[in-house]
């Protein structure tokens, strides 16, 4: 959410000029509420502003961007209802993986989730880095049941928790998910399924408490809900 924006190379393609900017939102770089330029993002990326403006209308269909005749286009608020639907989503599948994971847990994959929770142990004070491991240890958990593709599957509803959870991470420092996902990971090596089950949905719930916090601090991050 800083204003000071670091130059970056221009996108290859349309498809990558919408990944960039999509993830500006996601990433909070472009902030909840900001007032959007056709001419100010097209001289940033070094495109025209019709590229822009055709991600513009992709972006306002999946619920990042809003547009308000006569006023301006703005990005999108954040919307708790959005949020909970994606997090009903994201639990059923990340629970379901674990409940259907075989009883012999591919040794690889264990190897590959405590060599990525010790990586997150170094980013406490790095939300980006903490971010990146967060995803890769999450699609771990899907691929002990050989669901891992799926973690893809329901990337554009989780684009909305993703956003929320940042702004959650200014709440909660990632030590906290980093022992949940620590303990989670334990219980699974243990054999304990179940409480690896109930684990990981007290940890992908913990995001309605954290965003309850800031929307207290910062209602005008968020969509109205009546």
């Amino acid at each position: 959410m800083d204003d000071v924006r670091q130059p970056r190379p221009r996108p290859a393609s349309r498809t990558a000029l919408h990944a960039e900017l999509r993830q500006r939102v996601i990433s909070l770089e472009l902030a909840p509420g900001e007032v959007l330029s056709e001419n100010q993002l097209a001289a940033d990326l070094g495109v025209s502003r019709t590229p822009i403006r055709e991600c513009l209308i992709m972006l306002r269909q999946e619920g990042f961007v809003e547009v308000v005749p006569q006023v301006g286009t703005f990005v999108s608020r954040v919307d708790p209802r959005r949020v909970a639907d994606a997090q009903f989503i994201r639990e059923a599948v990340e629970t379901s993986g674990l409940q259907q994971a075989g009883d012999d847990l591919d040794a690889q994959v264990i190897a590959r989730l405590a060599d990525n929770v010790a990586r997150q142990r170094g980013t406490e004070s790095d939300i980006a880095a903490f971010v990146a491991l967060d995803e890769e240890f999450h699609r771990g958990l899907l691929a002990l049941s050989g669901h891992e593709s799926a973690w893809e599957a329901i990337a554009s509803e989780r684009a909305h928790l993703d956003r929320a959870r940042r702004l959650g991470l200014a709440e909660v420092t990632p030590a906290a998910y980093i022992a949940e996902h620590a303990a989670i990971l334990d219980a699974l090596v243990g054999g304990e399924r179940e409480r690896a089950i109930e684990l990981l949905r007290g940890h992908v719930r913990a995001v309605f408490a954290d965003i309850e916090q800031v929307r207290a601090r910062m209602p005008e991050l968020f969509a109205p809900t009546d």
